[in-house]
């Protein structure tokens, strides 16, 4: 679970407090120990403090040692390091939120691993408060409230289905919310992809999610959850009922003290309708408690049908989704890779190096017209959408291969370039999953966003395209390139 600051209890798992100031100075303390001291590295961000530990692991400020970026650093717990089950949900985590990739869903800017081997992810660092603990604070939400705040909850699950991803754990914990009552609308995020389960498993996975397993939170786990039954998107909505009725009415559905007693009222009692405890309509009643049906095949079919119903019976006008497109893209992936053990050292002409070549890179790509989907602290992703019949996209991806060759000639003659730090430059055709909104087109998804497919991790440093990037294109288009075989398949 993510903890932004100040940290707020919130939460509905076992979670120790940390004061805000972090441990205490001790010179004869490792940086390294069981939990984090100010100044250990998580890749290239520098932890600051301990915001807060939880069940499976801890999560630190740091603050990228070059760019000065806040991020939040979640690091697994040492004795769950050895763990294989354990270590696969971690990793699950990252993977899942990287592939759906959404605005409402808390962003991981990178994942690695400690010295000692325990895994950590970076993602971003959120203000304001959960959900949770805005209801403890001010009580059940109106309807109107109700959806101001859930919709884009609503949004991002969808997303996350449409990427074949069930969140498995819905609940006001999970939904972090900045800014308040007043002018301006508020920024929702869903959190925690813990038990997330992956619709299309990769065949080679140990099965941490398989059937058999009882996930989630007792209050919001539905049904097939709590049998152990395969689970798809409608136990998102059997969830999103739990969550409506909890800030609507500021109970649970179902309440008892004994955890087997509220796991029989999940399978076999029927939820009292929201109205016998708040002043909601019949509508609404309706919805939630469709919901709430014990067989999935009586629920919803998928969350947006359930936001596009709440909405009805909030009486706001109907909307519609932003339909996300797949469409031809052009992608330049720039990566910069250092000599083994170079990053557990401070050379500040190394970092210098670093720092010069993200910033030619996005200078650059931003230039050409480039979207930047992925930014890290070692590599930049710039997507150009390809419009127009086949030779007029025949005709960008030549103009692309020009502007990689560009950049990469700048890159190899760089001044003050460090022996340590290599540079690759990748050019990639595929698809990329893009949605209008009002600040323009973004790049949400696609296998043009699955790096590791096509940027090779074994390759030399130079300038590198694949079959899909010079397909088509005259050989003067190739000069200067290493074309790299077919490392995908067919494009999506």
């Amino acid at each position: 679970m993510l903890y932004s600051k100040p940290v707020v209890d919130d939460s509905d798992d076992p979670v120790t407090l940390v004061e805000a100031a972090g441990p205490k100075a001790d010179p004869e303390l490792s940086l390294y120990g069981d939990e984090l001291a100010p100044g250990a590295l998580a890749g290239e961000y520098v932890i600051q403090k301990t915001l807060a530990a939880g069940g499976c692991g801890t999560v630190y400020f740091a603050e990228h040692r070059i760019l000065k970026r806040q991020a939040a650093v979640k690091v697994l717990h040492r004795e769950l390091a050895g763990s294989a089950d354990m270590l696969e949900r971690f990793v699950r985590e990252a993977r899942a939120v990287n592939l759906i990739r959404h605005p409402n869903i808390v962003d991981i800017y990178e994942f690695g691993q400690l010295q000692d081997g325990r895994p950590y992810y970076v993602m971003e660092l959120l203000e304001g408060v959960s959900l949770n603990a805005l209801l403890r604070k001010q009580g059940r939400l109106s309807p109107q409230e109700a959806l101001e705040l859930i919709e884009p909850v609503c949004v991002a699950v969808q997303a996350a289905h449409e990427a074949g991803v069930v969140h498995r754990d819905l609940k006001a914990s999970n939904i972090q919310v900045t800014g308040g009552p007043g002018p301006g609308p508020r920024l929702v995020k869903l959190l925690d992809f813990g038990i997330a389960k992956l619709l299309e498993p990769d065949p080679s996975a140990s099965g941490a999610t398989s059937v058999g397993r009882r996930l989630g939170t007792p209050h919001a786990m539905a049904p097939e959850q709590i049998r152990g039954e395969p689970v798809d998107a409608r136990t998102d909505v059997y969830g999103l009922g739990v969550l409506l009725y909890h800030v609507l009415t500021g109970r649970y559905p179902f309440e008892a003290p004994d955890g087997m007693e509220l796991e029989r009222l999940h399978l076999e009692a029927t939820p009292p309708p929201p109205s016998r405890f708040a002043p909601v309509s019949p509508a609404i009643d309706e919805v939630v408690l469709r919901c709430l049906e014990k067989s999935p095949a009586q629920r919803y079919r998928s969350v947006a049908e359930c936001q596009q119903r709440l909405r009805e019976a909030v009486g706001a006008r109907p909307r519609t989704n932003p339909p996300a497109t797949a469409l031809p893209a052009i992608a330049i992936y720039v990566e910069t890779r250092m000599d083994e053990g170079a990053h557990c050292e401070t050379d500040d002409a190394l970092l210098d190096d670093l720092e010069g070549v993200l910033d030619l890179v996005e200078r650059t790509l931003r230039g050409a017209g480039y979207l930047l989907p992925l930014q890290t602290g070692s590599a930049v992703l710039g997507v150009h959408l390809l419009a127009g019949d086949a030779e007029a996209q025949r005709a960008a991806r030549t103009e692309a291969l020009a502007v990689a060759g560009r950049l990469w000639g700048e890159l190899a003659q760089r001044p003050g370039a460090h022996a340590g730090l290599h540079v690759h430059v990748f050019v990639h055709a595929e698809r990329a999953v893009v949605r209008t909104s009002a600040a323009g087109p973004e790049i949400v998804g696609g296998a043009i966003t699955r790096i590791g497919a096509w940027a090779a991790q074994k390759s030399a440093p130079g300038l590198v395209a694949t079959a899909q990037a010079v397909a088509g294109l005259p050989e003067s288009a190739r000069r200067g390139l290493v074309v790299q075989g077919d490392l995908q398949g067919p494009s999506e």
